[in-house]
């Protein structure tokens, strides 16, 4: 079957009776499922199944569930996943590329593709297509729901097959892609029938462009491209090229203009001074490379030294709109090299991965306003001075700022909060939401202390079944976490458990590991903190960078690279960011494990042992 395809738009659709998806970058598929096999065809009828099994194996699992409903057609998106709306094709493509089985059956394990449905076409082998699209999509979220399947994406989540939502607000879908950094917007007409291999205006899709000045350094006469770049210093940094969305008239216009005014030709190719600046559209900036680059505009009011590589970074983030950034250009570290800007674009690119962990946590920030070189403090109260979009919440006089959102996050960037520190609850709880063990050796010297008691730990929580999930400190140790169900386990109930498994490990090596809380007393040995795990006290928070003259960062990391080649000053915030776009988050199931945590076998254990 040849899939609907949306038509290109550059705005929303007038008023009317639409709705709105989020777009996830990845590979068309439609799922013919039947009693005689199970296919996913890609636009180009090849089964993409045998490239990801991991699907296939889910999909296989519901076979007694899905019975009743054969045969089966649905309409989705492969992808995979890098936040609840954005996919990370980069990856999606090099899985794609792959041929040695080995190597699929390991990424599949590593880091999980899903199907993403948006359409059901046939149930119980009655034809939908018909139907207007919002009796399919009410269809289609009734048959996920009795199957217990996922009514919206999650990375984190095991079920591999989940539900893309739709919303009859376009201003506010608009502004979830712009947050998440979506490929985009689809709008479906309610009405709309599902037409095989026709490009319909009952469905338009809405790019979530990003765009950057720069200037013209050459054309290709040979296929048409304009090869764009910016000033990096006194440098020329190439962008990439583009053709797209060039109408023929500006398209002659640029090319007559070249051919007047190069200063070099090599076989089809005109080379230009810096001169000829333009505005460009592109999804992201991947493999230094413009993704999906579009012609918008010419850029007669700018010239050529307008076109900087900084401006270009600043703009590519997409920071929230009513934020302006102070002195992007001061120098935070010397030592790994960061300016304000790196700093601020590291919390827009992760903020998503860290703030499901600051969500309805009372912060304690470290502000350093000169960077590592000068003073810092700590920072409980709100101020007076902060936007009316911050809230906070009074603990004990206190009134704490609650960072919930991305321009909450930015904002404090720019108030150049460094360190955030969280409790181990909620604002809305009195009972703790994990457990965390805090290993902290003596030195960064003595690292592989923390790994030792890393390993150890994690054969008794494994024992236990607890599922539990790691990270650095981002200074010298490590941190263990044991996600718990909400609104359920008292601090008296969780010392039980941190103080036995903090006296298990000293017995098990009283050499190496302690107890003791003052330094002088420790002699060498790793504290095992479990004393910090208390109402009122606070840890770094995921994804955390550490006021070090390093900038390192409280990085997860995933249990199998805890091993001697493991080290602190590897994360560094480029390092971070790149690791997100090469594997998978190492908390991504942290939320969806805390309900499947058998600790009350635990506590019964440690109760009658008592």
């Amino acid at each position: 079957m040849k899939p609907m395809l949306p038509a290109l738009t550059y705005q929303l659709p007038p008023k009317g009776d639409w709705l709105y998806e989020i777009k996830y970058d990845g590979y068309r598929g439609i799922l013919e499922w039947s009693e005689s096999g199970l296919h996913l065809w890609s636009r180009n009828g090849r089964d993409l199944l045998p490239q990801f099994p991991e699907i296939q194996a889910f999909l296989e699992s519901l076979t007694d569930q899905i019975k009743q409903y054969l045969p089966l057609i649905l309409d989705g998106e492969l992808v995979i996943l890098e936040n609840c709306y954005k996919g990370n094709f980069s990856k999606l493509q090099q899985r794609g590329r792959m041929r040695s089985i080995e190597k699929i059956t390991a990424e599949s394990r590593n880091w999980p593709s899903h199907y993403l449905v948006f359409d059901l076409l046939a149930s119980g082998g009655q034809n939908l297509s018909a139907l207007p699209y919002v009796d399919r999509k009410n269809a289609l979220m009734e048959l996920f729901e009795e199957l217990e399947l996922p009514l919206a994406p999650s990375p984190g989540d095991d079920r591999l097959c989940q539900c893309v939502p739709n919303s009859s607000s376009p201003e506010s879908m608009v502004e979830t892609a712009r947050e998440y950094d979506s490929e985009g917007l689809v709008a479906k007409e309610k009405g709309s029938k599902w037409q095989m291999g026709k490009r319909s205006d009952g469905w338009l899709k809405l790019k979530n462009w990003k765009t950057v000045s720069c200037f013209i350094t050459a054309m290709d006469e040979a296929n048409g491209y304009f090869f764009v770049a910016v000033w990096k210093g006194q440098n020329i940094f190439p962008l990439g090229q583009f053709l797209f969305s060039l109408d023929f008239e500006t398209k002659q216009a640029l090319k007559t203009t070249i051919k007047e005014n190069y200063v070099e030709k090599s076989g089809s190719i005109y080379r230009v001074q810096p001169g000829i600046c333009v505005d460009v559209n592109y999804l992201e900036w991947a493999d230094h490379q413009l993704r999906e680059p579009h012609f918008k505009c010419l850029r007669f009011d700018l010239h050529p030294d307008d076109c900087t590589f900084e401006q270009f970074l600043y703009d590519e983030a997409k920071l929230p709109s009513h934020l302006t950034i102070t002195h992007p250009e001061k120098v935070l570290w010397e030592k790994n090299y960061a300016t304000k800007l790196d700093y601020i674009r590291y919390l827009r690119k992760s903020a998503h991965y860290m703030l499901p962990f600051l969500k309805n946590r009372a912060l304690t920030v470290i502000r350093s306003p000169h960077g590592v070189f000068g003073d810092s403090f700590y920072q409980k109260n709100k101020p007076d001075s902060s936007p009316g979009f911050v809230r906070s919440h009074q603990v004990e006089g206190i009134d704490y700022i609650v960072c919930n959102d991305l321009q909450t996050l930015i904002w404090l960037g720019n108030q150049l909060a460094i360190e955030f520190h969280i409790p181990f609850q909620t604002i809305t709880s009195r009972f703790v939401s994990e457990i965390v063990f805090d290993l902290d050796p003596p030195d960064r010297s003595h690292f592989q202390l923390a790994i030792y008691a890393a390993t150890i730990l994690k054969q008794v929580l494994d024992q236990l079944q607890l599922t539990s999930f790691i990270k650095l400190s981002g200074n010298k140790g490590l941190q263990i976490y044991v996600p718990l169900p909400d609104d359920t386990y008292t601090w008296e109930e969780t010392r039980l458990f941190t103080s036995f498994a903090a006296e298990f490990l000293v017995r098990y090596d009283p050499e190496s590991f302690t107890v003791e809380r003052l330094k002088k007393n420790r002699h060498g040995r790793l504290y095992v903190d479990f004393v910090q795990h208390a109402e009122g006290k606070t840890i770094i928070a995921p994804y955390s960078v550490r006021k070090n003259e390093e900038g390192l960062v409280a990085s997860p990391v995933h249990w199998h690279e805890v091993t001697e080649h493991l080290h602190p000053g590897q994360f560094t915030m480029e390092a971070v960011l790149d690791r997100l776009e090469q594997i998978k988050d190492p908390f991504a199931g942290y939320f969806h494990c805390k309900n499947r945590q058998p600790f009350d076998q635990v506590l019964s254990m440690l109760q009658g042992g008592s």
